[in-house]
């Protein structure tokens, strides 16, 4: 599919004219809005001089839906009055190849425009808002990953779920929304709501489609707001209507309105289990359910508050995750990584907020006995983590960002963090990045200045640098210059820390790994983030870095015998 719009005709909002060479059968998705309450937002869909479609909406406080099938193939024009008629979002695909070639964007607007950062290899939205990963999964031959997103703008508002594809966890295509708020929630911009987070289970019986679970959150609804929904889909693209699954709350646990986040997996005994997240008088719970049905539909019975955090105060426990870190073998003996976030939560000791806590216990299918646990991520940016086991066991991803960055007054161009490994080895957890980040090593930029001292250029910030260190703990500084904050990489006898500094006079978090001592560093640069994995994931710290600059250069100061050997790819996907 080819496009083209006349440059003299765009606008904050909408075109005039624009032009594509669609495929026969392209479906095309559009969201208009009117912009006076007299007259219709319309858009004419034509071949040539012959009309295929008037597209129209009436609505003004809010984009609304509206899809066509363009039957014959050729150049088809969309026209619409820039005066009347404001334009969201146009993306054609063909429904027999979408899982391979993706949709193509026909338009969207300066509001919900994906940053331009074309050297980038971390997943982000093709247009609009996204935070947490949902239904993180492979289903078919391919890796699925939906997300929370928001459509119109690079804000939060009415939750929508979007959809890419993935044969290596890197390379995605976009794949059209796939599950969309009610009518009600989507007839104004005002965030009461929506498809919230969930995840997603293979059909049974081995057909190809999907069944999901989310959260449909509807502010200010008596009794409940929040209510566990489920749907399908047989071609792995579209939905039917919704079914309710649990209409509310346990009663008898003095629980809050959060009940959130519906995570399904498969049980030691062979049943389908359920986690959700929610909170009580003294803190964050996750309650777990289970169902005798292989399709996993209705009859889902509440076993009971699976884990409990308290320390942190009254933080609500969500997006929880449980994965069996031995999957070839799942009996008594096999331990499980419980991984939830706790929302609102603050570490007196570094100030860091929205901590993301990894339990690793023994999980009979009803009760799990924690063994230890530790911090997912000391950036604390690699937040609503979710995990599946794949053929090479346990693979995770999570927003590369925090609530804590949020803000109403400016838009926030967000991405997902790379994926990770959930391994168990010497007592710890470890999430070191899956193994193809290694083909995005497109050539070495150096491997002997950074080690002798000298600044070295990072050319257009996409970089991985490797360190391995002389001795465990070795003291090393990896000074970063980046123009929006002060930024680096510190080993010293406090453990391993990010240094970021946004020099807004006010405090900075500490984001470190306290009694960290690690031997090889593995650090990844990208345009508004840094993630850090060392000895192979046993500490891994992610941070979003404000704004979308590009890191310029790197310098490292270390004592003489202190680092070993230091080596900087760019990377390229």
């Amino acid at each position: 599919m080819t496009t083209h719009a006349n440059p003299a005709s765009l606008f904050d909002g909408g075109f005039e004219t624009l032009t594509a060479l669609l495929p026969a059968d392209a479906v095309v998705h559009a969201w208009l809005k009117a912009t006076h309450p007299e007259a219709p937002a319309e858009i004419r869909v034509a071949q040539g001089e012959r009309e295929i479609r008037h597209l129209a909406a009436r609505n003004t406080e809010e984009f609304e839906f509206v899809s066509l099938v363009v039957e014959k193939a050729g150049e088809t024009s969309f026209t619409c009055d820039s005066t009347t008629t404001a334009v969201s979002v146009i993306y054609a695909f063909s429904p027999a190849n979408v899982l391979e070639k993706g949709i193509t964007v026909l338009y969207s607007g300066h509001a919900n425009a994906a940053p331009a950062v074309p050297d980038s290899y971390h997943f982000r939205p093709p247009f609009g808002w996204m935070n947490d990963p949902n239904g993180f999964g492979r289903f078919g031959h391919k890796v699925h990953l939906f997300y929370q997103h928001y459509p119109h703008s690079l804000r939060w508002n009415t939750m929508h779920w979007g959809h890419a594809v993935s044969d290596d966890y890197l390379h995605w295509k976009h794949l059209p929304v796939f599950l969309f708020p009610s009518a009600e929630l989507s007839a104004r911009a005002d965030g009461r709501g929506g498809a919230f987070s969930g995840s997603a289970i293979p059909l049974d019986g081995g057909e190809p489609g999907i069944r999901v679970f989310f959260t449909e959150q509807v502010r200010d609804r008596t009794p409940e707001e929040q209510i566990q929904l489920t749907n399908v889909s047989h071609d792995q693209i579209t939905t039917g209507p919704p079914e309710v699954i649990l209409p509310e709350r346990p009663t008898g646990l003095d629980l809050t309105s959060d009940f959130r986040d519906p995570y399904v997996f498969k049980g030691p005994d062979g049943r389908w289990k359920m986690l959700v997240g929610s909170r009580d008088n003294a803190g964050g719970v996750i309650l777990l359910y289970e169902i005798a049905d292989p399709a996993a539909t209705g009859g889902w019975i509440f076993l009971g508050i699976l884990h409990r955090e308290d320390r942190f105060g009254i933080t609500a426990a969500e997006c929880p995750c449980i994965v069996p870190l031995n999957p070839a073998a799942v009996d008594q003996q096999t331990r499980w990584a419980l991984i939830f976030g706790l929302l609102t939560s603050r570490d007196p000791a570094t100030g860091r907020r929205n901590i993301t806590l990894a339990t690793v216990g023994r999980f009979d299918g009803s009760s799990f006995v924690k063994e230890f646990e530790q911090e997912l991520d000391f950036g604390t940016d690699a937040y609503a983590f979710q995990a599946f086991v794949d053929h090479s066991g346990p693979v995770g991803i999570a927003w590369l960002a925090n609530w804590t960055d949020v803000s109403k007054k400016a838009d926030f161009p967000s991405a997902m963090t790379l994926p990770r490994y959930v391994l168990l080895n010497d007592g710890g957890l470890l999430t070191p990045p899956v193994d193809a980040v290694e083909n995005l090593r497109h050539r070495l930029i150096d491997d002997a200045r950074l080690l002798s001292g000298e600044t070295v250029e990072l050319g257009n910030g996409a970089v991985e640098i490797v360190i391995d260190l002389a001795a465990s703990g070795a003291a090393l500084d990896l000074e970063f210059d980046y123009p929006d904050a002060d930024l680096g990489l510190k080993v010293d006898q406090h453990g391993l820390s990010i240094v970021y500094d946004v020099r807004d006079g006010r405090l900075s978090p500490r984001y470190i790994a306290a009694g960290a001592r690690p031997s090889t560093l593995r650090i990844f640069l990208d345009i508004g983030s840094i993630e850090v994995f060392a000895d192979n994931g046993r500490w891994t710290g992610t941070k979003r870095l404000r704004g979308l600059a590009t890191v310029r250069s790197a310098r490292l100061v270390a004592s003489e015998g202190n680092v070993v050997a230091a080596r900087l790819w760019q990377l390229k996907l």
